[in-house]
């Protein structure tokens, strides 16, 4: 008789499982909560201190580490010296290994678990096990998810064994299984003790929440993946309410909206993106007024862009939203009459996150692939200090200018390098996006503001390293100019602004977005 060892936590179609195993001759071992599942369905199970001659102690932390049971495990059929000494032993193969892991994301994702209680949930016996089991999948069946069940099933009614394809590949599965368990547990305890995550060796787990139809272009493949534990607030929590799947792209594009809505926090905002960069930003006492601003900037970019504001989207807005295609809308929540008018377009996708308005804490990481290697970062979650912001210039900011100029920078620091905004009154202008050089995009930037750009503020996202961009603002009309600073060139550019009258802020901090 063939023996099956079955361990589960999660307990999906596990007494099927059993049933089906019997049929086709196997002796069932299993412990604690399963072998009590099984035994309450009727079927005929042993427990493992029988087949041990050891009972489970500690608590029930020590239960199958025991030669009767990893030898059965490990041993390797086609070899003689080892099928002798499991005779010698008396221990019995063990054919198929059915486990999966206490469950110890689950555990530390509840509000307020205890450290003790997370300790108590990482699981020691059933990695053990599964791994011996996959090591030897040449002639054990190892299985860590339910939905593989039907499958050995029907290959052992209609083969007598799984396939070696089958166990390779469960054997594979075994090993994603552990290695992203164990990444949990480390970067846990790693918070836990204060560590520093950027370490000798840098591994993190997610979870696939969708597969894609393609990648940024159609020939590459693409998923799209959960942080586990992923803060209120992160794309990944959002609701769609209509439209079809979100692409690649869209998801990209939606992240940098929210990325540049979090700067607002909880003043009033639309961001308008398109490519990932923002092609309009508007501010106002009503969502109206802010989309209006936002669209404005730049009527010809946002349509088919992202949209996103951290209000409830309102009957009116919806209305002019309405007139013009947009990919997405993203927004906490949305008025009954918003819906109605938003879903006659079958193509617009619309995502309510409650909890939009959630900063993110410190500590998440920025990580770009290349080729061979990984870049990581912790994320730009500051804008500047309050103690190094300071006016350099004799002309000083009036109120309205510097509300305009920490706008223009909260939009320049999510646009892609090198970057100018431009700002007036509450709103976007316009964005130089990604030019090789700063002059080119602060250029770009004010040739798009035309005659509004006299009076408005103009931000950088690195410091000047010559007065050629100042020189352009002041004959562009703008009168007040927010950047970093640190060039040993400053005095250029301060003269600049001394000699036609701009006011100059530095903020100490700079912002690079490649």
């Amino acid at each position: 008789m063939k023996r099956a060892f079955l361990s589960v936590s999660d307990k999906t179609g596990i007494i099927e499982f059993a049933s089906e195993l019997i049929n086709l001759g196997f002796e069932l071992i299993s412990t604690g909560g399963t072998q009590a599942a099984i035994e309450k369905a009727g079927l005929k199970v042993v427990n493992v201190s029988k087949i041990t001659g050891f009972p489970e102690c500690l608590d029930g932390r020590v239960k199958t580490l025991h030669p009767s049971v990893h030898a059965g495990i490990l041993a390797m059929r086609d070899n003689a010296d080892h099928m002798n000494q499991l005779k010698e032993l008396d221990v019995t193969p063990i054919d198929i290994v059915a486990v999966n892991l206490y469950p110890f994301k689950q555990t530390i994702l509840k509000p307020g678990v205890t450290f003790e209680d997370a300790i108590e949930n990482i699981d020691i016996g059933g990695p053990t096990m599964i791994r011996a089991a996959a090591k030897s999948h040449k002639d054990v069946t190892v299985i860590v998810d339910s939905s593989d069940y039907s499958k050995v099933i029907d290959e052992i009614r209609a083969e007598g064994k799984t396939s070696a394809k089958t166990r390779l590949e469960l054997c594979a599965k075994v090993f994603t299984h552990t290695a992203a368990y164990d990444a949990l547990i480390s970067d846990y305890l790693l918070r836990q003790a204060g560590m520093d995550r950027m370490g000798e060796t840098f591994t993190m787990t997610y979870e696939k929440v969708q597969d894609m139809r393609y990648g940024e272009n159609p020939h590459q493949k693409a998923a799209f993946y959960r942080e586990i534990g992923a803060r209120p607030g992160c794309l990944t929590e959002a609701e769609q309410l209509h439209g079809k799947e979100l692409s690649y792209n869209n998801i990209n594009d939606t992240n940098g909206a929210l990325e540049l809505l979090y700067e607002f926090g909880d003043q009033l905002a639309v961001i308008a993106v398109k490519h990932a960069n923002p092609c309009g930003v508007g501010t106002g006492d009503t969502l109206y007024d802010a989309y209006i601003r936002a669209h404005d900037t730049d009527p010809v970019s946002i349509y088919g862009g992202i949209v996103a504001t951290n209000v409830e989207v309102d009957k009116a807005t919806a209305e002019k939203m309405h007139e013009i295609f947009l990919e997405i809308i993203i927004a906490p929540s949305f008025s009954d009459d918003a819906l109605e008018i938003l879903t006659k377009k079958k193509n617009v996708r619309l995502l309510k996150l409650p909890t939009i308005n959630h900063m993110l804490p410190d500590g998440l990481f920025d990580m770009k692939k290349v080729r061979g290697g990984l870049l990581v970062q912790g994320i730009d979650d500051k804008l500047f200090s309050e103690s190094e912001l300071k006016v350099v210039t004799k002309a000083q900011p009036s109120e309205q200018e510097m509300k305009d100029a920490i706008m223009a920078y909260k939009v320049n620091k999510h646009v892609k390098s090198n970057g100018i905004a431009v700002c007036k009154n509450g709103r976007t202008l316009a964005v130089g996006v990604g030019q090789t050089n700063r002059i080119w995009a602060a250029e770009q930037a004010l040739e798009r503001s035309g005659e509004e750009a006299k009076g408005a503020c103009m931000a950088s996202d690195a410091f000047f390293p010559f007065p050629d961009c100042v020189e352009a603002a002041a004959a562009a009309g703008v009168t007040c100019i927010i950047q970093p600073g640190g060039s040993r060139n400053d005095y250029m550019s301060i003269e600049a602004c001394d000699k036609n009258g701009i006011s100059m802020i530095f903020t100490g901090m700079r912002h690079f977005k490649h």
